[in-house]
């Protein structure tokens, strides 16, 4: 049995995994890491602790998905007491991405800014498609629900590499993530990445390509926020028993 450790349990996707677990074989829940205090009941039997290296200790695997402040003083606790870790927290620095590479020369790292299959299936797709279509403008599009404090999402950024990469293009040189006032006509490499936020949108994601006289676009709804919980259980399911090593979800999805 596969004891896992939720890292980020009061947040909204942290609960998901807690009772989602409940339901899966061959893996549970064994310990919880929380600031203050769980603000909500749990089995006795699961470890609560506000000190991350007793957190840490207290399971075989990590499910992390908090803040990027709070991933980076995991991944820090990682360097000195390894642990198989499932990063699903986004937003994070340059700096946090450095420590999380960091830390897979030492343990295996799934770090993946969506959980979802049909994410990951996605993304290969628009690496294909940003190849095939040569002259195509490239538009992404994200909405979530008016909580979510970083923007773009990770996804779309990840999305809007899969474009670039597709055409041999370094996304932090053509991304363009607002537009306003009299900026002149569009430039042919330039990928935009545009942030929606409102109500309670659980997420939605449209890679568009554009041409005259024809237009492609690729969607993906998450409907519930139970894709992301059961795609990283499964992830931690996959990386227990993985080299150490900085791993995606494709290929846990072996996609």
């Amino acid at each position: 049995m596969v004891r896992v450790g939720v890292f980020g349990a009061n947040g909204r996707v942290g609960k998901l995994i807690i009772d989602d677990l409940k339901a899966t074989d061959d893996i549970s829940l064994s310990s919880v890491f929380v600031r203050t205090s769980l603000d909500f009941s749990i089995d006795p039997s699961v470890l609560v602790s506000t000190d991350i290296k007793s957190f840490l200790n207290g399971c075989d695997i990590v499910i992390d998905f908090s803040l990027p402040e709070a991933c980076e003083a995991l991944l820090e606790a990682c360097l000195t007491t390894p642990k198989p870790l499932v990063v699903g927290t986004t937003g994070l620095s340059p700096h946090q991405l450095n420590l999380l590479k960091q830390a897979s020369e030492n343990m295996p790292v799934l770090y993946a800014t969506n959980m979802s299959l049909g994410v990951a299936l996605l993304n290969k797709l628009v690496h294909q498609a940003s190849a095939a279509l040569d002259g195509f403008d490239i538009e992404i599009v994200e909405m979530h629900h008016k909580h979510k404090k970083d923007a773009p999402s990770g996804t779309a950024l990840t999305l809007g590499e899969s474009a670039a990469a597709g055409r041999g293009l370094d996304l932090n040189k053509v991304r363009v993530s607002g537009r306003d006032g009299n900026i002149g006509e569009r430039t042919e490499d330039e990928i935009s990445v545009m942030a929606l936020r409102g109500g309670d949108i659980v997420g939605r994601h449209t890679v568009g390509f554009y041409n005259d006289g024809e237009f492609i676009e690729l969607n993906h709804t998450a409907t519930s926020r139970n894709t992301f919980s059961k795609g990283a259980i499964r992830a931690a399911s996959w990386l227990a028993d993985k080299k150490a090593g900085l791993y995606s979800i494709s290929d846990c999805l072996e996609l």
